[in-house]
């Protein structure tokens, strides 16, 4: 298993690679620059909005149905026709709360129309995610990676277009949203085809009684996706509300959250590969120590070297990416690369509960983090405005990862092996050491970043948190 997770990893981490840096650095950032910070604010706290009520688009279904179909295969053309009726079902209600909430909180008919838009693109994608959890149950990791950068080829495409053939006084972010919503529509009959003759759906019926049924059983992980997606998303849509400039503050907060958006994809392509992958081994009854410990040290190493990268060059870094704001977003920035540390942490542990079925422990878990960012933000924003988000969400996502790793340990009985937390820390002391004197001597701080790196690389073998010689092994399995 740990095998099949490297080589897919691989795979899919050098597809993303190649697309969504781009998307990101080159499509979103650009778009930001020539519109400036208030009405990209203003797109970035209606885009967030979009995502907090998500649920109801999917009500876990996604995360069930990956983790029933990769132990029960046999299911997934039994159950896909019945899910997918559901889902449209999922989505009127869907649409019917988020206007209804947008407009008790005073959005205007021109952020109306603009978040029709964002929540029909919800939709689309959630409708992917869901046909994306299909073949990861099957294992068809390949096809999936596929499908987890369509959307964004298409996307640069399309916005390519548009930004080239305009400038700062014409670039409209209505054309910018519309061009998304193509990208998902041919991404989701791409995968459509994917899944031809792997699924061989039941002809369409009403079926009340199945409904109730995948309902009750997704519940407690839409629960969960609900609570995470308000500790996770609220911050820039109470920076948005809360400030009398709070449009501008939600676009210098979107600047620094750019890189840890980046980087938290792929993150989360450890998750997409990780559920399936610990569903069936729990259910083999197999041990998964090696493969927790393996993917915990190959998202830690990378997390700390770029928190520590974030401390010293936080400014270089914002000042390379934008040409506006960057003394706000900068101290930010900083703070939100110490954050994608415990989110890279939650995805490892977060995903081996949810394939294990520990739901009601995480769901505990997230109302209470729900609570603690809200109350965080509500006293932090009004002092500090953006940098103040920043901190309540790295002092949840601290508290989230700590008590995550926690139960995982309790439930499963973990061995990380003798030193390997002693190690951990000895690295991240040396990384951030080496940081500190990079950016005192080497007066390019390009050269100085790259130096850390080649550190981080360096210290992570030389300390073992990396066995050369396993992944070897692992490798050479049959």
């Amino acid at each position: 298993m740990q095998k099949k997770f490297l080589t897919n990893l691989a795979f899919l981490v050098l597809l993303n690679l190649l697309i969504k840096p781009f998307w990101i650095f080159g499509i979103d950032r650009t778009v930001q620059n020539m519109i400036g910070a208030e009405v990209y604010g203003k797109y970035y706290a209606l885009l967030n909005f979009s995502f907090l009520l998500n649920i109801f688009l999917d009500f876990g279904i996604t995360n069930y149905n990956n983790r029933n179909i990769a132990q029960n295969k046999h299911l997934v053309s039994k159950h896909f026709t019945g899910i997918v009726i559901l889902r449209f079902l999922l989505a009127s209600v869907y649409f019917i709360l988020s206007l209804v909430i947008g407009l008790f909180i005073g959005y205007s008919t021109a952020d109306m129309q603009l978040l029709l838009v964002l929540l029909f693109n919800q939709f689309i994608l959630s409708f992917i995610l869901y046909l994306r959890s299909n073949l990861t149950g099957l294992q068809l990791f390949k096809r999936d990676s596929i499908i987890s950068v369509t959307d964004r080829f298409l996307m640069i495409t399309f916005c390519a277009i548009l930004i080239w053939g305009a400038n700062a006084h014409t670039l409209d972010i209505r054309h910018f949203v519309y061009a998304q919503t193509l990208g998902y529509l041919i991404t989701a009959l791409l995968a459509i085809a994917f899944l031809k003759g792997k699924i061989v759906p039941d002809k369409l019926n009403w079926n009340p009684a199945f409904y109730v049924a995948i309902l009750k059983k997704s519940f407690p992980y839409a629960l969960l996706i609900l609570l995470m997606n308000f500790y996770s998303r609220i911050d820039s849509i109470m920076i948005e509300r809360l400030l009398p400039d709070g449009a501008f503050q939600a676009g210098v907060y979107a600047q620094a959250y750019r890189i840890l958006d980046a980087v938290n994809m792929f993150a989360y392509l450890f998750a997409t590969l990780l559920l399936p992958m610990f569903a069936h081994m729990i259910k083999q009854k197999q041990n998964v120590n090696d493969l927790v410990k393996l993917s915990f040290s190959l998202l830690s190493i990378p997390s700390i070297t770029l928190a520590a990268m974030a401390t010293f060059y936080k400014y270089n870094i914002m000042e390379l990416l934008y040409h506006y704001h960057t003394e706000l977003s900068a101290p930010v920035f900083g703070v939100l690369m110490f954050s994608f540390f415990c989110m890279a942490t939650s995805y490892i542990f977060g995903t081996l509960l949810t394939a294990n079925g520990s739901v009601r422990q995480l769901n505990i878990m997230a109302a209470c983090a729900m609570v603690l960012n809200v109350v965080l933000n509500l006293i932090l924003i009004p002092q500090l405005k953006a940098y103040g988000a920043s901190l309540a969400g790295f002092i949840t996502q601290l508290l989230t990862a700590i008590v995550q790793a926690v139960i995982a340990y309790r439930i499963f009985r973990l061995h990380p092996g003798s030193g390997f937390f002693v190690r951990l820390l000895i690295f991240a002391v040396s990384i951030f050491l080496m940081a500190y004197l990079c950016s005192l001597f080497i007066s390019n701080w390009i050269m100085g970043a790259a130096c850390v790196m080649l550190a981080g690389v360096a210290a992570a073998f030389g300390l073992k948190l990396i066995h050369v010689s396993k992944l070897m092994a692992i490798l050479r399995e049959r």
